[in-house]
């Protein structure tokens, strides 16, 4: 009798499932604390680091494989050992009746169904889609998405948003398949296989956005981040072949496309960061921002290795960012300035009393509208410039604004005996430096005017031409009013900050002119509120609080970023986003085809403010100076080297706390650089031999550039 062939069917479904289901995120933690077993035990065992496990735990991230099966195992061991036993769990009753309830059923219940306004399109080839778990974020296969809308994920960013239009977040990370993960674990179907029904889709199917930042604000727009296969469905080349434009031609397909669908784009083509919009309709806003990670929307000298992520990994990193920054609208530059007008929009509704109609009006404390800059302010670009001097002209001092961030070097003929016993160099580091400088800096809002001998007001930005040359500073010391350090040679352009240093020093200020802004106003402030507390967040998670030891301080900020490298990104891209944004208020022209004189988009923008920039930096460096004044006042100590935030001082041992001074009771020297995590306060930056350090000096560089063993400014420092 013939051999019967087993059923292929029948063969695959007796081998069992092959994808080993796990509980939820948050379980598993529950799991292994109620156990009495820490991340490192588990991760040993399993073979991972562990950070994989944090990862696993907090639903960044998925075990694969044998792994996947170990963890498993692991899991449904503690879960066992941990459950009650049978005898020691007292029967249940019902109210009222003294009766016990009834078993459960063992009938299968019908799963919940979606609300009835589902973002799903109804389309003919858009049917079920049976995706694997493994692209989920380790949820059943049924109804992926609403499971994991409704799971509690311990990350701050994973609580529901309070406004319901944007129940899905600020934005997804779109893959190949069609997957689009968001923030706090949620997965969402996309089956857009263009760009016109992806932003269709973005619009009216997926709630996604986030909220104003400010009650006259406007709500932001979705982010879609499209990774290389998701680009690659979309019709889009994974090499953006424009280098110099940043741009997709007009004539490609995915652009004609778009047009032809009636979706219009920003001047700035479709590029990295594209904006995909429409006339606002009926009060509500069209408008979906792609980022294409094949074309480098995220920076690594901002983000590190961000794009490098798995695609629910990144939407958790780029969702934190969102969450306690703003929704990513560009470059880490780009962000920083959008953030200053989405806390401080430039209109508000105003209601005419004669008519009873509603307009648009300036809003108090912002900056409203675009204004020329001051001839000193501008730069050498600049039409005021232009118009001024012959082309090619090189400006003096006495002619140009130029408040720059320290770059300064001792003369190592100045170096003292005792210095040079010392055995190291040791660098130290103001945190945010710049974002602390524009906290409650007073700054104009309005059109410069220009005044002839005035009398000098700290209280009132601008700029000013006085002479600040004949105050002395010790030669082992910057001088407070250059950016190279050395002594001013005569009258000079100088922000209020700077000649308000000169006169809290008690010396004689006596201007020959100035441009100055009498409407002002703290304009930075909530910015840097922002910034200050999303930096302070993203720092306790990787272990550093406020109120550490100067030790236990130094000692956590060891390894901070290994502690968590996804959150150690939305820290770099925080950083930069404060850099950027104070450099983009002074964005010069792009593109091989301008010309000196002409006019370029940035200046019609009323961000575009030369002057605040150079307060910001004025600031930071009058502030850098007054601590290092205060160590050599109070202790006799002087640096060999300063770069912008960056201080380095010879010392007898290799820690800032080995030369950093002390009061008789212990306490740091009031007025000098102290260890924390506050922005102001200072870190240790690096450490190198004084051998080192004195050569660097004898060949003309800046150790402080170099103190951590590598380009300082290359990396974003």
């Amino acid at each position: 009798m013939a051999s019967r062939t087993p059923d292929p069917v029948e063969t695959l479904l007796k081998s069992g499932p092959r994808r080993t289901t796990l509980p939820e995120p948050a379980q598993r933690a529950r799991l292994r604390t109620d156990y009495g077993l820490s991340q490192a035990e588990v991760a040993e065992a399993l073979g991972v680091a562990r950070n994989t496990v944090a990862g696993w735990e907090s639903g960044r991230s998925e075990p694969q494989g044998a792994t996947r099966a170990a963890y498993a195992k692991l899991l449904e061991g503690m879960a066992a050992q941990l459950a009650p036993r049978p005898e020691a769990v007292p029967p249940t009753r019902t109210a009222h009746t003294g009766q016990e309830p009834p078993a459960p059923s063992t009938t299968p219940q019908p799963t919940p169904a979606r609300p009835a306004t589902s973002r799903r399109r109804p389309a003919a080839h858009d049917g079920p889609r049976a995706k694997t778990a493994s692209r989920a974020t380790a949820t059943a296969p049924a109804d992926r998405r609403l499971d994991s809308r409704a799971r509690t994920a311990p990350r701050e960013t994973a609580a529901a948003p309070a406004d319901p239009r944007f129940a899905d977040g600020p934005l997804v990370v779109l893959d190949g398949d069609g997957t689009a993960y968001g923030v706090g674990g949620i997965v969402l179907d996309c089956p857009a296989t263009d760009l016109p029904a992806l932003v269709d889709w973005a619009l009216w199917e997926a709630k996604l956005g986030a909220p104003r930042l400010h009650r006259h604000g406007k709500d932001a727009d979705p982010l879609i981040v499209l990774t290389d296969r998701a680009a690659d469905r979309l019709g889009l080349p994974l090499v953006l072949e424009d280098r110099r434009g940043l741009r997709l031609p007009d004539d490609h397909p995915a652009v004609r496309g778009l047009a032809r669908a009636e979706w219009q784009l920003t001047r700035r083509g479709f590029g990295p960061w594209a904006r995909i919009y429409r006339p606002a309709r009926e009060g509500r806003r069209q408008c979906v921002q792609l980022a294409v990670l094949p074309w480098g929307a995220l920076d690594t000298r901002a983000w590190g290795n961000a794009d490098q992520l798995e695609a629910p990994e990144l939407a958790q990193v780029l969702g934190d960012y969102a969450t306690r920054v703003i929704t990513p609208r560009g470059s880490a530059a780009v962000c920083g300035l959008e953030l200053m007008t989405a806390l401080r929009p430039p209109t508000r509704p105003v209601k005419d009393a004669a008519t009873g109609t509603w307009a648009s009006g300036p809003n108090s404390g912002a900056l409203t509208q675009a204004v020329d800059p001051a001839p000193p302010e501008a730069p050498d670009e600049h039409p005021v410039v232009a118009s001024l001097y012959p082309r090619g002209h090189r400006r003096t001092a006495a002619e140009v604004l130029d408040e720059e961030a320290y770059e300064w070097i001792r003369d190592p003929e100045l170096l003292t005996d005792t210095e040079c016993a010392r055995q190291f160099a040791v660098g130290v580091d103001v945190n945010m430096a710049f974002a602390a400088a524009a906290n409650r800096l007073t700054l104009g809002l309005g059109a410069p005017v220009h005044v002839k001998a005035p009398v000098f007001d700290k209280t009132v930005p601008g700029s000013w031409l006085v002479d600040l040359s004949h105050i002395d500073f010790d030669p082992r010391l910057p001088n407070p009013f250059t950016p190279h350090g050395a002594r001013p040679e005569g009258p000079a352009w100088y922000a209020t900050p700077t000649v308000a240093y000169a006169a809290e020093l008690g010396h004689d200020v006596t201007p020959i002119e100035a441009h100055v802004r009498p409407e002002s106003g703290p304009y930075l402030d909530a910015w840097y509120t922002r910034l200050r507390d999303a930096y302070l967040a993203v720092m306790e998670r990787l272990g550093v609080v406020s109120g550490m030891s100067e030790a236990d301080f130094l000692a956590a900020m060891e390894h901070h970023k290994d502690a968590d490298p996804a959150q150690a990104a939305v820290l770099s891209a925080i950083k930069a986003t404060v850099k950027g944004g104070i450099g983009k208020l002074r964005e010069r022209p792009q593109g091989s085809g301008y010309r000196p004189g002409q006019r370029w988009p940035s200046l019609e923008r009323p961000t575009w403010r030369p002057d605040i920039r150079a307060a910001v930096i004025s600031a930071a460096r009058i502030n850098m100076h007054r601590k290092m004044l205060k160590l050599a006042d109070g202790a006799g100590l002087f640096p060999i080297a300063v770069l912008s935030d960056c201080a380095v001082y010879l010392s007898d041992g290799p820690g800032p706390l080995d030369f950093l001074p002390r009061t008789p009771d212990g306490k740091p020297l009031p007025g000098g650089f102290r260890l924390g995590v506050s922005p102001g306060m200072v870190k240790h930056e690096g450490t190198q031999s004084m051998m080192w350090a004195a050569q660097m000096l004898d060949e003309g560089h800046n150790p402080a550039r170099h103190i951590k063993g590598a380009d300082a400014a290359a990396f974003g420092e």
